[in-house]
């Protein structure tokens, strides 16, 4: 490395708050619950060519897949097209993007005249129009049904808001309000991130930066080499099937083969089926978003976080497949659901390799829950969006952990009192379900169950999730853990509910959404024994 040890340490460190602090400056300013209570939203840095260089901890399928929004950007705009002041949007999922509701500000960074970086953010807004409010139908079968689409363009140019292109957002919105004021919050996480890049450079030097920069790529990536060379050569192949695409119930196929080579890997997903007919299609982005999440879990997680880091990886996926769609395919579900097995065939694949790393299959689901409608008394809408977590896979060494957020999602829930505050809402049961996590030497975490009653006289209700089909493996012996559940009382009764649907609920309703265990790992009796000797 060119750049000193000690040098080098605290500029890297320096990176990293820099991320962090637009993170916080995110969560702290948002309108909606959604980001303000769940933090659904992510932060990072990027040099002048669009290489990420750091990261804060946020969401792992946002922060992955935001290098080809960059990417996307750069292709839009080249660097001779940037000017300081500048804000480009954007949230299309075949430029970069993962689903409609995630929308990325990105912000270049100028240090006397010139261009020495980017920072972005990404956060989920609870609605961008379409279908259904919240734009997460369990229906949609293309994108425009699922909201609005926007290409790399620039919300802001030299400083100046682009006032036709505000309108235009918050024209097609059912949430105006709130979405201004998240958008706000995200236009001011950038200005955080930016003024801090700026004081870094200037301290330092630009050419010292620049340099630096190069270093942390290259030094990333010879950690990672390292972490490849200690791994089995040779190629692991694992299977595993989504419920449904939520269109018809046929089962949708995810299949991979890891090959580990000298210091290289590649995740081939060529034997996956082909795009489908409704919204579980997963964008490349996502795709390597997931990868690039396995191949830190099961390496040394101290490697920073960066472009360099994934260079020895490979990921292959077919266009026209389920993980690489061509337009206008449907895909609010591929971010959130089909990652999310995209985790749990590598996670297969790998075990096979990597027994004493790998985890049981987790809850594999994120669980999503839409309601939306008027609020009572007023002619303004409300959209109410939750990912629910549930049940952690047993680990070779520790029971799963119980009810929270797994693999592709790192959100928090959203607090019962905040939930009731916000919206015509009432939280009637939210509880870890006994019994729920698969047997094992070690246990799989438990799954929860969250019931929420209908206040008005007419809402609508989306729902997105898995794992109600087929239950989240185990290892080793382990048992696979309590598939979900999804449930709707009305006329006195429960009715069972599909793991895909929108539909109408009355005031009273109540929507019930039971997520799955972890899997077991190791034989149940393996654990009646090591009970006995102690």
């Amino acid at each position: 490395m060119k750049t000193d040890p000690v040098t080098f340490e605290v500029l890297r460190n320096a990176f990293v708050s820099v991320a962090e602090e637009m993170g916080a400056s995110l969560i702290r300013t948002a309108f909606s619950p959604n980001i303000k209570e769940r933090r659904d939203c992510s932060a990072a840095v990027f040099d002048s060519l669009g290489r990420m260089v750091s990261q804060a901890e946020h969401i792992p399928v946002h922060l992955g897949a935001m290098p080809e929004s960059i990417k996307a950007a750069l292709v839009e705009f080249p660097a001779d097209l940037w000017n300081d002041g500048d804000v480009v949007i954007l949230n299309d999922p075949f430029e970069g993007g993962t689903h409609l509701p995630d929308i990325t500000l990105i912000s270049p960074v100028f240090t006397s005249g010139e261009l020495t970086g980017f920072v972005a953010n990404r956060a989920h807004h609870a609605d961008v129009g379409g279908k259904a409010p919240g734009s997460m139908p369990g229906d949609s079968t293309e994108i425009f049904q699922e909201g609005l689409r926007i290409p790399p363009l620039k919300l802001i140019e030299e400083e100046t808001l682009n006032q036709e292109v505000w309108r235009l957002l918050l024209a097609n919105v059912r949430t105006p309000r709130e979405r201004q004021g998240d958008l706000r919050a995200q236009l001011a996480a950038n200005n955080t991130g930016l003024r801090r890049f700026q004081a870094i450079t200037e301290k330092y030097g630009v050419a010292a930066v620049t340099t630096f920069l190069g270093d942390l790529l290259a030094y990333s990536e010879r950690r990672m080499q390292k972490q490849i060379r200690q791994m089995p050569k040779g190629s692991y192949s694992f299977t595993d099937y989504l419920d449904n695409d939520g269109i018809t119930e046929e089962p949708v196929k995810l299949s991979v083969k890891v090959t580990i080579d000298r210091t290289r890997i590649s995740f081939d997903f060529s034997g996956t089926s082909p795009q489908r007919q409704g919204n579980v299609n997963a964008t490349f982005a996502v795709t390597l978003s997931t990868s690039y999440y396995v191949l830190r879990c099961v390496t040394d997680p101290t490697i920073p976080a960066n472009a360099g880091c994934y260079r020895p990886l490979t990921v292959r996926a077919p266009p026209g497949s389920l993980l690489n769609p061509t337009p206008p395919a449907a895909v609010a579900a591929g971010n959130v659901e089909t990652s999310q097995r995209v985790v749990d065939v590598l996670f297969g694949a790998l075990a096979k390799a990597l027994p004493d790393r790998i985890p049981a299959a987790s809850q594999g689901t994120m669980n999503n829950l839409t309601i939306g409608g008027i609020i009572p008394g007023t002619t303004h809408a409300f959209t109410f969006y939750e990912t629910i977590g549930g049940g952690i896979g047993a680990r070779p060494t520790k029971n799963g952990v119980d009810g929270i957020h797994s693999h592709m999602t790192n959100t928090m829930n959203t607090p019962i009192e905040a939930l009731e505050t916000s919206y015509p809402l009432r939280v009637r049961c939210y509880h870890l379900i006994p019994g729920s996590g698969g047997k094992g030497l070690f246990r799989g975490g438990l799954g929860i169950r969250r019931d929420i009653e209908i206040l008005i006289d007419q809402a609508i209700v989306s729902i997105q999730s898995e794992r109600r089909h087929y239950a989240p493996w185990g290892l080793q012996g382990g048992m696979p853990g309590r598939r979900g559940v999804n449930q709707r009382w009305r006329g006195g009764k429960w009715e069972k509910l599909p793991s895909k649907i929108t539909f109408t609920a009355s005031r009273g309703e109540v929507v019930s959404i039971q997520t799955p265990g972890g899997g077991g790992f190791g034989k149940p009796k393996q654990r009646s024994r090591r009970k006995s000797q102690k």
